[in-house]
């Protein structure tokens, strides 16, 4: 009895044939071989590629260098929605890839989307270049030169940062050392990266006639998820005990695509299990241009032979990758392999895990000392209040009705302050305050409002043979900023406009008038020039230092002329900057171990039509990496020390699965990849009841 008359479905009758009938295509002429660099086996076409992906990476990190501080201070946002929105930015640039994967492996090819699509669009450029540009050149080389196409990835990610290297360095000096309509110059800061990239497509370009491109090889994305998606269905419904088991699941997907489809779709799936910890790393390794850039506006960027800027700091990533790629590959790993020890990508991934995990720790214990290092922050019903003392005697301040007059029973001296500020605590969100002042034989009573978790200063002034006071409120926030700001009072009778630099000036009303806060570049101002309606004349300011705010009384001496006292309201930052150099070498190591291994391990496991799908899943790791940043910073509520402990110990947990993970995995080899597809499961054993697939082709 034939067994396929049992069978309830009437259309049934499978065949090894897919669905998509591609007629044979005609074979080839023999291809000439590529030109050479220099007479080695690296194809001259690596070159342009290479160069392009200088430029390009040059303007995306040139951009990223002073995208958190543009959100900072040109747009005002606080720390955690400027973390947030950085991280989501990064995130969308690392997930186009997979739209752009699926573009060039199924429509354009990796050549007309990295000239075309990529360059031309900057949101959707990024997803355009990134999945295809590694793929694209490790397509350049022939089977037989697979050593040097191994070695292309570290000359490749040598490329990267080295546009990242100059533009981190570079577009700092853009933003802070060039004036814009009186502020930091950030349209320059952003619009020489932008020329970066029209220099990336003219290089791009120029090697088109010498570029090896494979053809698209149909739409490679949706084949991947019909495949998947039948073998899913197709064993769902023959899920009798009747029905002999298959070796893998993707087994099931035999009746209706071909075996070389299933055989590349398997080995795709196993790496993508394989990446599902990867996220973290990257939620690690992408705050260098966020939180790391924030705590480096908290240091001293002072290093005695030069002057770093906050968003400097990042310069250290790119030039510490220069230098470890090439001391990993030719010093470390060959030591590794002496002592006989199997360093394989996925043990060099793990390592790179614990590194970053390593960096954290530290970047942790540097916010914990960097806070001891911070003035207190007043808390509910509590106010800081300095004193400071103008008139041309000593004079005393006493806090009068309630527990608070022990706090200021000293006397204050002509132009002095208070040595710190002191703490008053309120009886409600506000409230006024009362002070006694005695000068001279006079003794005074005056009356001050002030609200919670604000600082004040209780300034003295003479008033005529007597003296008079005013509460001025201090900058709002006392913890340091990085940014260097001054105010100024006018104890002069006439007004004074000030220039502190060529676009940034202000006014300064007369008789005790108080200036709003002003930022300004760190540096030495010895002679800042200010006027008045009927004279000219210039102030030395001194040096103002990284995250100081300075008050500047401008007085008339009678033996000495007008001159400019100058006071601390906030002391400038103590820790150097140099206390992030352990963070950024333990990350960068663990970057070169893991990033450019990832690379390198994404190429080779994947089928040769899905090299794009694979390196657009790689950078969509990254896209992950950043959300989780993203939800953090918006939700868990934590101190900035804490939070890096977190993410610490949760990479830790992963790099443990992630080790468990890659030690069952067993590399595919390129032969396994490129079998002949002319064998198919066989569909009936014995008297076996035929599958309850419905509508298959006869």
């Amino acid at each position: 009895m034939n067994p396929f008359q049992k069978n309830e479905s009437k259309e049934t009758l499978f065949s090894p044939v897919s669905i998509e009938d591609v007629p044979p295509r005609p074979p080839s002429p023999p291809k000439k071989p590529s030109p050479k660099i220099c007479g080695s086996n690296y194809p001259l076409s690596i070159a342009f590629i290479v160069v392009n992906e200088f430029c390009e990476r040059f303007s995306y990190y040139g951009m990223k260098a002073v995208l958190i501080l543009y959100f900072l201070y040109f747009l005002h946002w606080n720390e955690d929605t400027s973390t947030s929105i950085y991280h989501a930015f990064s995130s969308l640039c690392y997930f186009t890839p997979i739209l752009g994967a699926a573009i060039a492996d199924s429509w354009l090819g990796k050549f007309k989307v990295l000239s075309l699509v990529g360059l031309s669009l900057i949101a959707l450029g990024t997803g355009g270049i990134k999945p295809c540009v590694a793929a694209f050149g490790g397509d350049q080389f022939e089977e037989k030169h697979a050593e040097e196409r191994t070695r292309y990835f570290s000359v490749f990610y040598l490329s990267i940062n080295a546009g990242s290297l100059i533009s981190t360095f570079i577009t700092p000096m853009l933003r802070g050392d060039v004036q814009c309509f009186g502020e930091d110059c950030y349209a320059l800061a952003f619009g020489v990266p932008g020329l970066l990239m029209v220099i990336a497509l003219v290089v791009f370009a120029m090697g088109s006639k010498i570029y090896n491109k494979p053809p698209p090889e149909g739409n490679i994305v949706a084949q991947v998820f019909k495949c998947i998606w039948f073998a899913i269905s197709n064993r769902f419904k023959n899920r009798s005990g009747d029905i002999p088991k298959r070796q893998h699941w993707l087994d099931w997907a035999a009746e209706k695509y071909p075996k070389q489809l299933i055989m590349d779709v398997k080995a795709l799936t196993r790496v993508l299990f394989l990446y599902i910890p990867l996220p973290m790393f990257w939620a690690l390794l992408d705050q260098q241009g966020s939180r790391w850039t924030l705590q480096a506006i908290r240091m001293n960027g002072n290093l005695g032979f030069f002057v770093l800027q906050p968003d400097q700091m990042q310069v250290l990533n790119p030039l510490l990758v220069l230098i470890f790629i090439p001391l990993f590959d030719f010093v470390i790993y060959r030591l590794v392999s002496r002592c006989g020890i199997n360093f394989s990508s996925l043990r060099k991934m793990a390592v790179g895990m614990i590194l970053a995990c390593l960096a954290f720790a530290v970047a942790a214990a540097v916010e914990i000392k960097i806070n001891e290092m911070t003035p207190a922050q007043p808390g509910p019903q509590e106010v800081f209040l300095q004193v400071l003392n103008l008139a041309d005697d000593e004079v005393k301040v006493t806090v009068v009705g309630n527990e608070n007059d022990s706090l200021l029973i000293e006397s204050i001296k002509s132009f002095q302050k208070t040595p710190q500020y002191s703490k008053l605590h309120l009886k409600t969100k506000s409230q006024n305050f009362h002070f006694h002042l005695k000068y001279h034989n006079l003794s005074l009573y005056t009356e001050h409002s002030v609200q919670e978790k604000n600082w004040y200063s209780l300034v003295i002034r003479e008033d005529g043979n007597s003296i008079s006071s005013m509460m001025v409120k201090d900058t709002e926030s006392k913890t340091t900023n990085g940014m260097t700001t001054v105010r100024f009072v006018n104890t002069l009778h006439k007004g004074v406009n000030i220039s502190l630099s060529k676009d940034t000036s202000l006014n300064v009303g007369e008789d005790y008038g108080v200036s709003a806060y002003r930022t300004v570049q760190r540096g030495e101002y010895p002679a800042v020039h200010c006027r008045t309606e009927d004279k000219n004349f210039s102030l030395n300011l001194g040096l103002l230092d990284f995250g100081a705010a300075y008050l500047f009384v401008i007085t008339n001496n009678t033996n000495q002329g007008l001159q400019a006292w100058k006071t601390e309201d906030i002391p400038a930052n103590k820790m150097s900057i140099a206390w992030q150099l352990p963070q950024y070498a333990l990350v960068t190591a663990g970057e070169v171990m893991f990033s450019v291994t990832g690379l390198e391990f994404s190429y080779s496991q994947a089928p040769s039509s899905m090299k794009s799908v694979l390196q657009a899943a790689w950078l969509l790791t990254i896209a992950v990496g950043n959300i989780i940043v993203l939800v953090v910073a918006q939700f868990s509520g934590l101190v900035q020390w804490a939070e890096f402990i977190l993410f610490s110990c949760l990479l830790l947990v992963i790099c443990l699965i992630f080790s468990i993970m890659g030690y069952y995995y067993v590399p595919v080899k390129t032969e396994d990849m490129q079998g002949p597809g002319d064998k198919q499961i066989p569909h009936i054993q014995g008297n076996m009841i035929n599958l309850e697939t419905k509508k298959t082709k006869l």
